[in-house]
């Protein structure tokens, strides 16, 4: 080889040396990161004191990260010193007073090496020094870097962009730490920097009162991964964290629910908890088998013919809505067999409520109240919580138990509509299948004119009480709209009874109960 010129086998000559890649992409990325502009002189040694240290770095070093603090410093000296005419290589000493050990990793990065933070009272030290500096390459670098975050006295390094999935951003982490989850233009939200003597103290973010353990499995949720959910007190504190966290899609995905095919409708149907519905998943899907009835409310309103099912989607998470089989549990509901209504209790009240409010919002129909005294008294949440106060019920919601619903009494199946009913099954009306014209259901059965009755009597204190109504402990409904005949306005919210656990009264109730274990 001369003036590096290589020989080859075949008596040729080439000029790159062999087993390395010359392609003219590799070779622009590899000047693009080892060309270092010609700030200072690359050869000229720089004095700078941090602390009580003494720090000499050349001119090359400091220029592979600028404009920063330094190479702007040293500049200023060099321009001085050639505008005074000064040929001296005397350079004054830029004294810093900030931490000498941080520094110290620091100027491995100026020098060409990777820094990488060790923990997060490290990285918190890089990321403010760094800022403080001004170094571009540094700065960046630190932004991509995983963020250390401390969590029931653990550290957890996390990537950045795991909490940037849709429903799981803002949370607590981006709000809560915005100086982490900020720009390198935004850093230190809120604070000039104009006359800014040093950084402010930053602390690695830290969240001492969350268990660690319970972090960890979010993580692992959070990076894609199943994880096996081994009852139900593990959910609900995965799902107290998330709600902590606010990451609510993954929350969403977390909740208790069912999503199947229903081979007897021809649907997907998806069964949620009560407590678990949220109002933007809730949409109301037309059922153009089941035509109108032919008369219509004359109420001032009249909405056009409306038949169709309540339909949801969980947020950030379904791609699709599907059938909504509510299930209400709680022992909040209360069954009259007389007029085929169920009466809500307490927090179950509030939250049937709120959610006929939100299917009256889907379907556009118009409040009780004018706009602008809704807002006067505080908007239709300061109302009292009753169904009755929506459009789209009355006090008493309309239920309706078919064929297919499947009702457990005192602990027992129940047959309502056949005469094999055991006598130890009763205390109740039984329901038959009815023509009655007020229901629009088309073969759904209700009791308004029973065929067969059943009835039992039992003697208290203050003599015999017909039981008409049942406690529902759990119950699993459909909810249908359709136009009302007999209703308040012209279209109503019906209850389509799934499968329904029920008391008959309070001895049914006593049957259930569970002596305390030990």
């Amino acid at each position: 080889m001369q003036g590096g010129i290589f020989a080859r086998e075949d008596g040729a000559s080439c000029q790159d040396p062999p087993g390395i890649l010359r392609e003219e992409s590799v070779t622009k990325a590899r000047k693009w990161n080892t060309d270092i502009p010609n700030i200072l002189p690359h050869e000229r040694v720089f004095p700078i004191q941090i602390g009580s240290e003494l720090f000499r770095l050349s001119g090359a070093s400091i220029s592979s990260d600028a404009p920063s603090y330094f190479s702007q410093f040293f500049q200023c000296q060099l321009q001085q010193a050639e505008d005074n005419g000064d040929d001296s290589n005397a350079i004054r000493t830029l004294y810093i007073d900030r931490d000498p050990v941080t520094f110290r990793d620091i100027s491995l990065h100026l020098q060409g090496y990777h820094v990488m933070p060790r923990d997060g009272s490290h990285f918190v030290k890089l990321f403010a020094d760094a800022q403080f500096y001004s170094l571009p390459r540094l700065i960046s670098q630190l932004y991509e870097e995983s963020i250390f975050i401390s969590v029931g006295q653990r550290d957890f390094q996390v990537p950045r962009e795991i909490f940037s999935d849709p429903g799981n951003s803002p949370n607590y982490f981006s709000l809560g730490f915005a100086v982490f989850f900020s720009t390198p233009t935004e850093v230190f939200p809120g604070l000039n920097r104009e006359g800014l003597l040093r950084p402010p103290s930053i602390i690695p973010p830290a969240v001492p009162n969350r268990s660690a353990d319970t972090f960890t499995e979010i993580l692992h949720l959070l990076r894609g991964y199943p994880l096996h959910i081994k009852n139900e007190d593990h959910r609900a504190e995965l799902l107290r964290d998330c709600k902590y966290f606010h990451l609510k899609g993954l929350e969403q995905k977390l909740i208790r629910h069912s999503i199947t095919f229903n081979l007897a409708r021809n649907r997907h149907e998806i069964t949620l908890r009560l407590d678990d519905v949220r109002q933007s998943g809730i949409s109301v899907v037309s059922d153009p088998s089941t035509p109108p009835p032919p008369e219509l409310s004359t109420a001032s309103f009249s909405p056009p013919p409306v038949s169709g099912w309540v339909n949801y989607a969980r947020p950030f998470v379904d791609d699709r809505a599907y059938e909504l089989v509510l299930e209400i549990g709680g022992e909040c509901t209360r069954l009259h067999l007389s007029s085929m209504r169920c009466e809500f209790f307490g927090d179950g009240k509030t939250r049937v409520s709120r959610l006929f409010e939100v299917i009256a919002t889907k379907l556009n129909l118009p409040t009780s109240q004018p706009l602008g005294l809704l807002m006067k008294k505080g908007g239709a949440s300061s109302q009292p919580a009753s169904p009755g106060n929506t459009p789209i019920s009355e006090d008493w919601v309309r239920c309706v138990l078919g064929e297919e619903s499947f009702v457990r009494l005192d602990g027992r199946e129940w047959r309502g509509h056949t005469s094999g009913l055991e006598d130890s099954i009763s205390g109740n009306r039984s329901v038959a299948t009815s023509g009655d014209e007020g229901d629009s259901g088309g073969g759904l059965l209700h009791p308004s004119q029973p065929s067969r009755k059943r009835r039992r009597t039992e003697m208290s204190s203050g003599g015999g009480e017909e039981k008409e109504s049942w406690v529902v402990k759990t119950g699993q409904w459909r909810l249908r709209v359709q136009n009302a005949r007999n209703g308040k306005g012209g279209i109503e919210c019906v209850l389509v009874a799934v499968k329904i656990d029920a008391v008959s009264g309070e001895r049914g109730r006593n049957m259930q109960r569970l002596f305390l274990a030990g």
